[in-house]
């Protein structure tokens, strides 16, 4: 799978370093470059890539005015990239890919490429998907319903109760409760707003049973019930904390990061 990218940058040395950096991915194909927000609207309206690294702030159109300029298409995917820190959230918000600070580390740009290669590989699968719907409903409209009620079917498998044996009791626990876990070993301490249990099970184990929809991990060892997120604080380099309900704080480490853009609008 080819990446066709764009890239954005007023400054010209930023855009030459980061093409030589990117000859380091074979799969990564810059198609074009761009030197301010105006062309920029324009070149991924015509060319259509499926990649961006966007500049922040740039003379007249700014980094995010490009973002709501070529939303009434099937917008690429974005990466910011910026000497500034302070845009993180804002970033998020636009429901960027990643977000890297210049000078771009190789590392941090290696993470970046793999979580839109994920994100890509998510999105023609859905197209992939559609394409079938409309042959079906074409040539076997029978077979629409079942297809439809698939999320249902695949929300239901889920548990919506869970059982908890500590300090010689059960607890039968509502998982819409549980507000985040971490992981210590082959154990895992829950906590809902105003308790903490331990579990004797896995990580890998423990997320098969819950929802991932609701349900996402952030940590290495730890899961976030997202709905029980009330707010995305920026950190350093581009990371963040989730603050939630109980006022507790969750680091999301930078190879989640692309979790915060499933639920920040």
């Amino acid at each position: 799978m080819t990446i066709r990218t764009i890239l954005v940058d007023d400054e010209k040395l930023a855009i030459q370093g980061l093409q030589l950096r990117l000859q380091a991915f074979p799969d990564v194909e810059v198609i074009d470059t761009c030197s301010n927000g105006r062309e920029a609207i324009r070149k991924i309206k015509t060319e259509k890539p499926d990649l961006v690294f966007l500049d922040i702030q740039m003379p007249g159109f700014d980094g995010f005015s490009v973002v709501k300029g070529v939303m009434e298409i099937d917008p690429p995917l974005f990466v910011f990239v910026t000497a500034y820190s302070e845009h993180a959230l804002k970033a998020f918000e636009a429901n960027a890919v990643d977000y890297l600070l210049k000078p771009v580390e190789e590392d941090r740009l290696a993470d970046a490429l793999d979580r839109a290669r994920t994100r890509l590989a998510e999105k023609r699968g859905l197209e992939e998907v559609e394409k079938l719907k409309t042959v079906l409903a074409e040539v076997a409209p029978d077979a629409m319903p079942e297809m439809e009620d698939d999320g249902e079917v695949a929300a239901g498998r889920f548990e919506k109760l869970i059982n908890i044996k500590d300090r010689g009791q059960i607890f039968r626990v509502d998982v819409d409760t549980i507000e985040r876990i971490e992981a210590a070993g082959d154990y895992m301490c829950i906590y809902t707003g105003d308790n903490s249990l331990i579990l004797r099970e896995t990580m890998k184990d423990l997320e098969r049973r819950l929802d991932p929809r609701v349900f996402q991990r952030v940590h290495r060892s730890k899961i976030v019930n997202l709905d029980q997120v009330r707010q995305v604080r920026p950190h350093t380099n581009g990371e963040c904390f989730l603050v939630l309900e109980s006022g507790a704080e969750v680091k999301v480490s930078r190879s989640y990061r692309d979790v915060v853009a499933r639920f920040v609008h």
